[in-house]
């Protein structure tokens, strides 16, 4: 039998972290339409804050389509008008000039299929078989030299821009999201999260935590791990399961 929608569950949870002033952070938890998203605000921006916030609030006023092609595409033309605003509306006033912009991650799921939609290095992993994937690849400079194979991984990793965003909501006019569809079995896990939960946390830890019983638990070991460590980042994540 297909699962329904209404077949999975899910937790979401975002903090400050141990060093930031403010929370540019957030995220989206709609197992009714089978959606969820994470996005944070570009860290030294002006008003990451708000942009985060901005591409959450526009996918949550977003209807219930009648199928998954329908909502991918009613998503990417969400995060695009999202874009639009940020790059035209929000990011030069007469005493305040700079970029306002955010990463996106979102997660649609229906029946035996998913479809991930993102851009910048806010992550998607799914958890199948006690074997951890990461299926989205980060929009970075240091994935470009990876990539690229110009430079080493580790040479990559040192980089001084490593952290450069090469694509975000509201960075430029134009958004060039990655799209990835994928068949989902049952049992998976998926997780959304931040750069600052992932950063300070191995394969290893990830999938650990993966491993637990429920969306709440799961939650509850990955930020007692990160926030044993130097937590230098807003952190959020949200984990579905069926």
């Amino acid at each position: 039998m297909t699962p329904s929608v209404g077949a999975w569950h899910s937790a979401g949870r975002t903090d400050r972290g141990k060093v930031r002033q403010r929370n540019e952070d957030a995220f989206l938890e709609c197992p009714q339409h089978g959606l969820w998203a994470v996005a944070d605000g570009m860290g030294g921006h002006w008003r990451g804050d708000i942009a985060s916030q901005l591409v959450i609030a526009s996918l949550a006023d977003l209807p219930l389509h009648r199928d998954l092609s329908a909502r991918s595409k009613a998503v990417r033309q969400c995060l695009r008008w999202a874009n639009r605003r940020l790059a035209h509306e929000l990011t030069v006033t007469a005493d305040q000039p700079g970029i306002s912009a955010s990463t996106v991650v979102v997660l649609l799921l229906e029946g035996h299929r998913g479809i991930c939609i993102w851009a910048g290095d806010s992550r998607c992993y799914l958890w199948r078989g006690r074997r951890l994937y990461q299926l989205s690849k980060d929009h970075s400079l240091q994935q470009q030299l990876i990539d690229t194979r110009r430079i080493s991984r580790d040479e990559a990793c040192a980089h001084p821009a490593a952290k450069a965003l090469t694509r975000a909501v509201g960075a430029t006019l134009e958004l060039n999201l990655e799209v990835l569809e994928l068949d989902v079995h049952r049992g998976d896990t998926f997780l959304l999260c931040t750069d600052g939960l992932y950063q300070d946390l191995s394969a290893g830890a990830l999938g650990n935590a993966l491993d637990l019983a429920s969306p709440r638990r799961v939650l509850e070991h990955l930020f007692e791990g990160a926030l044993g460590g130097t937590a230098r980042d807003n952190l959020t994540a949200v984990v579905i399961r069926q």
